[in-house]
């Protein structure tokens, strides 16, 4: 076995990967970057899910049990890295609702399991959750607003959402709401599955946003909405303990990703630079080019060896905090100066969306902010690490309540 768990099989499965990312996900941007709503479910992205259900490649690192692949967290880092290549990777080969039918997996009920889990992992029907408001700071949870309150056997909801990802296209929302108000901190709160097209749910607006096609990121005002009891997804006040089940996993998927967006870019620069005559020779022959390269490489080996550490942390039943942490706002700064510096290598081109590089830089500020600001992820890191400065203690067992 390869260190960090790159077995053959695991190169082969990744071969197989990246055939399929380059080969078919890739060529198809442009047909995908103009459909939308309805046209997605019979379209080129439909045709794009049932080829990778046909060669082996759907749901692979999710749960067998649920229907998944059942590929281990360790080997899913590599394969995620190539599905990151391209920003319709997750949904082509239906990685996209991981971190949903994780939550869902651990806390679901056999009815709610039935109902959204079994089409959520085949890829029939999309998730979103309802998290972060417009009037409180998304970084502080307790400072949520929208309330849930039991009349007789339906939960009522009211509140006001945004950035309540995909809700236009999604079968449901899991709320975040108080419900024990009484309680202290974390648990005042309660997550509760809303289908979307429930009396009430209120999609206000596809909030206008940089690097995202229109549509993707919602401003939702629940108004009575009326949900069964049967809804709450886990217990009463255990809304907290759910969204960072869902949140953990989620953000070192994300630094998987993002490994995948900066290769792309960083071979983009790459092949600009030789071929590009400025100035009596090609730009890779220029010193401050060659910088860039080099300095990408580092931060992308960099990058990659701090997500393969976080995983084999948590793959060793570790809540890995620190590792993710530092992975998290490292991550985001790479993306950002690798795709930063191709664009600058390319000089007008890169600009123009004539390249993905264009895009790519957009979507890339967003990874300062999801799943945690990138201060948040230094003060966690800075806590742990000045409990024990001297490193004598392993990172994932230091205590504390930091998220």
């Amino acid at each position: 076995m390869g260190r960090y768990g790159l077995t053959d099989e695991v190169v082969e499965l990744r071969e197989q990967m990246r055939a399929f990312i380059d080969g078919e996900v890739i060529p198809a941007e442009p047909d995908l970057e103009s459909e939308s709503g309805e046209d997605r479910t019979r379209g080129r992205l439909a045709e794009l899910k049932a080829l990778a259900k046909q060669r082996g490649l759907w749901a692979l690192g999710h749960p067998a049990e649920i229907g998944g692949g059942g590929l281990p967290l360790m080997p899913f880092v590599y394969l995620n890295e190539i599905i990151g290549r391209s920003h319709y990777g997750q949904v082509a080969v239906g990685s996209a609702s991981m971190q949903d039918s994780i939550m869902l997996h651990l806390y679901a009920s056999d009815e709610q399991r039935e109902r959204w889990l079994k089409p959520l992992v085949a890829g029939d029907i999309y998730p979103s959750v309802g998290l972060t408001e417009p009037e409180v700071a998304g970084s502080d949870p307790t400072l949520m607003q929208t309330r849930a309150v039991l009349d007789g056997d339906d939960w009522v909801i009211n509140g006001h959402k945004w950035f309540t990802s995909g809700a236009s296209r999604a079968a449901f929302t899991t709320c975040f709401a108080l419900t024990e108000p009484e309680a202290q901190g974390h648990r005042k709160f309660s997550s509760i599955i809303v289908p979307t097209d429930t009396p009430g749910y209120e999609i206000v607006r596809a909030v206008p946003t940089m690097g995202t096609t229109a549509g993707q990121h919602c401003e939702v005002r629940y108004n009575d909405v009326r949900v069964p009891r049967d809804n709450l997804l886990g217990g009463r006040g255990e809304g907290f303990v759910i969204a960072q089940k869902r949140l953990g996993p989620g953000r070192i998927f994300h630094c998987m990703r993002w490994l995948g967006q900066a290769q792309r870019a960083f071979e983009l620069m790459c092949d600009r630079a030789k071929s590009r005559w400025a100035h009596g020779s090609y730009l890779s022959e220029k010193g401050e080019i060659q910088r860039y390269i080099a300095e990408s490489a580092a931060e992308i080996q960099a990058a990659r060896l701090m997500t393969l550490d976080a995983a084999e942390a948590m793959d060793r039943g570790d809540r890995a905090r620190v590792e993710i942490s530092l992975i998290k706002f490292w991550g985001a700064r790479m993306l950002h100066n690798v795709i930063d510096r191709a664009i600058q290598v390319h000089g007008a081109l890169g600009v123009t969306g004539d390249t993905p590089l264009e895009k790519m830089y957009r979507e890339a500020r967003y990874a300062r902010l999801y799943d945690g600001p990138d201060e948040v992820h230094r003060m966690v890191v800075a806590r742990r690490i000045l409990r024990d400065p001297q490193g004598r203690v392993p990172w994932g067992t230091l205590g504390g309540g930091e998220n």
